[in-house]
């Protein structure tokens, strides 16, 4: 097994294709904005636990999302129909973080989202690469998500709910407002029974840098998409 050290530079990471099984690339470096996207434009993303160094990944298979292939269950549906939630974008973006990180998850002990995490992706949201999508409900943050957007690719990080079907409808809501501004792809990175449900799927890691590449170059940007999921009411 070969695991890469990075050095300085923010652009430089080793091909996706050298990661091993688990998809364990690369080890080090920093959380910087340059290099956190030059990171995503490769199909790498950083995920690692506190008292770990950072460690890179570029799993394969990968879990997607593609256009046409969103799936809403009749039960969702209903719910969404009577619109229980306030579907805002980008008004809570480090409540989200600080949710996501809070979330229990199956199997896992602790977070990921370390403090050193929540800060480098904050900086990124404050230059507009990364987005949250929540879900309010009596004024309330009941539900939501985080990733980040690059040409029309959104790379999904993390969601959490506090209230029954409150990820799941700002999941939805995302999905269409992205798919129908141009969206492309969207990232899952690794399968959850969740995701499965709506639609996405396992690709080769070798299948998903070839969507990655043009998608992630081409525009326009998806910014207009958050922008127009607005502001509290």
């Amino acid at each position: 097994m070969t695991v890469f050290l990075l050095g300085q530079d923010p652009e430089a990471f080793p091909p996706p294709e050298r990661a091993d099984r688990s998809g364990l690339l690369a080890v080090g470096g920093d959380l910087s904005p340059e290099r956190l996207l030059a990171g995503y434009r490769r199909g790498i993303f950083p995920w690692y636990s506190e008292g770990q160094p950072i460690l890179w990944h570029s799993p394969d298979p990968r879990f997607v999302l593609l256009p046409g292939r969103l799936h809403v269950p009749r039960s969702l549906e209903k719910v969404l129909r009577r619109e229980p939630f306030e579907i805002r974008a980008d008004t809570a973006f480090s409540e989200v973080l600080s949710a996501c990180a809070e979330a229990p998850r199956p199997g896992q002990d602790g977070t990921w989202i370390t403090d050193a995490m929540h800060a480098a992706y904050l900086t990124l949201h404050r230059l507009g690469h990364a987005h949250s999508v929540e879900a309010w409900k009596d004024g309330e943050l009941v539900g939501g998500l985080y990733g980040v957007a690059l040409g029309r690719v959104f790379f999904g990080e993390s969601m959490f709910a506090r209230a029954p079907d409150a990820s799941k409808a700002a999941f939805v809501t995302a999905a269409r407002a992205l798919f129908a501004g141009g969206c492309l792809l969207i990232d899952c990175q690794v399968e959850t029974e969740h995701l499965a449900r709506f639609g996405a799927a396992d690709v080769t890691r070798r299948r998903f840098l070839h969507l990655l590449g043009p998608a992630v170059q081409s525009g326009p940007p998806l910014d207009p998409v958050f922008a127009s999921l607005g502001a509290p009411r």
